[in-house]
């Protein structure tokens, strides 16, 4: 494996090298930004795929924008692959003393609450700030919602129960829907961002992933509008042609094809 490695990183090199590739040499931070969340998300793809041969390939993909970033950064003399990977084993170690250390945690729940109270105590011992700006504001909006969340229930700052979330989310339909109806755009921005994010405390408070969830919505949500395209097509028609009502009794097939 260290063979690869080193490989990877030589080619790296040579293709950042004045002979290299014109296309590798003019990538900056700043151009590799779209292909690092492209990555990502095909990484993603790939894992709910349930496909090794693809998440292989995309894992390999993506370790190779870490490289990327890790030559550029040492040929502006900030830190190369080698004190990344030095970094991470430090903090690995670090934050997990019963495993390299003499503590002993029994459920994941102790290992959670740990690895939180270290990051807190590493927060306070060095730059100041608040404990909220570790999460970092590029994420995908439901999942940063969802680590602000997180963060802020470990401190206490959190419902009691689930249906107090609830209500609020109740609360929040009701002021969305009245700054909508008194034509305030912006206020019924704010309110929608608000009910978006009482949402997801409903779903980290019953243990669900909003991030996830929405992607299998968007999921189905293309399976089902595919099917009534198709049912149309087979028809000789187009969904503009069809009325609201046919759109429905469509759409209602789609969702019945999918019942188990």
């Amino acid at each position: 494996m260290e063979d690869s490695l080193n490989r990877l990183v030589e080619i790296m090199a040579r293709l950042r090298g004045p002979d290299g590739c014109p296309w590798d040499r003019e990538q900056t931070l700043e151009t590799l930004k779209v292909y690092l969340l492209e990555e990502s998300h095909e990484v993603r793809e790939a894992m709910e795929a349930g496909d090794p041969a693809a998440l292989r390939e995309e894992l390999g993909d993506l370790l190779f924008q870490v490289i990327f970033q890790s030559r550029i950064a040492e040929e502006r003399g900030w830190f190369d692959i080698r004190e990344v990977a030095a970094g991470i084993v430090e903090k690995l170690v670090r934050r997990h003393p019963h495993v390299f250390g003499d503590s002993r945690l029994s459920t994941s729940r102790e290992v959670v609450r740990q690895w939180e109270d270290l990051k807190e105590d590493e927060r306070r011992h060095g730059a100041k700030g608040s404990r909220l700006a570790s999460v970092p504001g590029g994420l995908p909006a439901l999942l940063r919602a969802l680590r602000l969340s997180e963060k802020a229930a470990r401190a206490g700052f959190d419902w009691e129960n689930l249906g107090q979330v609830f209500d609020k989310v109740r609360e929040e339909i009701a002021e969305w829907e009245e700054a909508t109806r008194k034509g305030d755009p912006e206020h019924a921005e704010r309110e929608l961002g608000d009910l978006l994010f009482s949402l997801v405390n409903v779903a980290r408070r019953a243990g669900f992933e909003p991030e996830a969830a929405l992607q299998s919505a968007s999921t189905r949500f293309t399976r089902r509008f595919a099917r009534m395209e198709e049912t149309l097509e087979r028809q000789g028609r187009r969904l503009e042609e069809v009325s609201a009502e046919r759109l429905e009794e469509l759409w209602e097939e789609a969702k019945r094809d999918e019942e188990p």
